[in-house]
This record gives C-alpha cells, structure tokens and sequence, in this order.
C-alpha cells in the first residue's frame, strides 16, 4: 500500500509540474496573456483615435444639414471641390500643381 501511495502521489506531483511548466512557459502562458494585453492597450488606443475622428466628423456633418448649414463652411467647401475663386481672392499654388 505504501508503494502505491508513492507512485501515485509521483504522478500528481508530474502532472502539476506539468501543468505549472505549460502555464508559465506554454503557447497560451503568461507571456501569451501580457502579449494579449499589449495588444490591447495597443487597440484601445487606437479605438480611441477613430472615436476622436468620428466625433469631428459627426461635427463637420452636423454644420451641413440643411436646419443648421454654416455658411463659411459651406462657401469653403465649395471653392475647395470646384476649384474656384472669387475676383478679389489671392490665390497660391503649391508644389502638386506647379510643373
């Protein structure tokens, strides 16, 4: 009886060794679990930049909308997709269309 205690005690203790070895230095360990978490502080910063970027362009449409246009935004994004100027405008060109 006293042999099989041993021997089975000899086999949980290997097995827990065997199990503490693959939680600290395994494929899905604690180096797996801090590269998880960097990469989502990583993500979290990033979610946070496109949430700012959201925010401006919610702003930029809300000056749009017909109940609440902004006339200067409006004059600004006219002259910019047609390309125009109004006599008195000094305009300046820059290097993408100086040839």
């Amino acid at each position: 009886m006293r042999r099989f205690d041993l021997v089975v005690s000899l086999v949980c203790c290997a097995l827990l060794g065997y199990f503490a070895w693959h939680a600290f230095e395994g494929p899905r360990g604690f180096p797996y679990r801090d590269g998880l978490a960097i990469e989502a502080a990583r993500l979290d910063v990033k979610h946070e930049a496109l949430r700012a970027e959201r925010m401006q362009l919610e702003n930029k449409v809300a000056l749009l909308r017909p109940e609440s246009i902004d006339p200067d935004l409006l004059d600004e994004l006219a002259r910019g997709t047609l390309e125009l100027a109004k006599p008195g405008d000094v305009v300046a060109f820059t290097a993408k269309y100086a040839q």
